[in-house]
């Protein structure tokens, strides 16, 4: 029951005539008047970070007709956010945005990397906005590319030692190139997905390894190699 003031209720009818719903967002290629939790559709990724600005998580959400079918978290920075991730990952689908929004996901910078999608989604400006019937559920693994990794870049520098490359996204550095003036030039890099799938297939784990090592820029006319995380 709607319980009125008395000076509501003292107050004389005036006719409210017009009544033209909200603004329609764009929805997976349609115009949709949203007025419930279950006219909300689409696919979209956030970002977030905790209060200390230790860890920060990048958030994909796939939602169809208000309902999370999809999840994909991915998080940087802080050990514990990947158990909170873990977490995440069984509480977000089959929750409605509105439940997700009001989940405790463990981790501060899941909660807002959560928040900031919500936001993105109920006002139309998800990436598949304008793309007709959306993504399938399975279109965040897209991101993850072979080997389902992610694409992570971890560089270390001073200025007394200048920088080390640890992790590109092909995969993990095991050497930088160096030239005659000490300026990087290439490195080496393994592709630990593809390496790992090949081992899971039954590969040699040193012949895997082997197989999926590669080279970038003009990685063989240095004057030296050096091992980025010892030397």
């Amino acid at each position: 029951m709607i319980y009125y003031d008395k000076h509501v209720e003292d107050m004389t009818c005036i006719a409210k005539e017009v009544n033209h719903g909200p603004a329609p967002i764009p929805e997976e290629g349609k115009w949709v008047q949203s007025k419930e939790i279950k006219d909300i559709s689409g696919l979209t990724h956030g970002i977030g970070w905790c209060a200390p600005q230790q860890g920060g998580c990048k958030l994909t959400l796939n939602v169809k007709d208000g309902i999370i079918e999809e999840a994909l978290i991915e998080t940087i920075g802080c050990s514990g956010m990947t158990h909170s991730a873990a977490m995440a990952a069984e509480i977000l689908p089959g929750k409605t945005i509105l439940e997700a929004l009001n989940t405790d996901l463990v981790c501060d910078a899941i909660n807002t990397a959560m928040r900031e999608l919500f936001l993105q989604i109920v006002y139309g400006r998800t990436q598949t906005a304008f793309s007709d019937n959306g993504l399938p559920v399975g279109a965040g693994l897209d991101d993850l590319g072979k080997g389902l990794r992610s694409q992570v870049g971890t560089l270390y520098s001073t200025k007394l030692k200048g920088p080390r490359y640890l992790e590109l996204a092909e995969g993990y550095v095991t050497k930088m190139a160096v030239d005659k003036e000490d300026r990087v030039i290439g490195y080496e890099v393994v592709h630990l997905g593809k390496a790992m799938e090949a081992i899971a297939n039954g590969m040699d784990a040193n012949e895997a390894i082997k197989k999926n090592t590669a080279t970038k820029g003009r990685y063989a006319d240095a004057a030296r190699y050096i091992d980025p995380r010892k030397e």
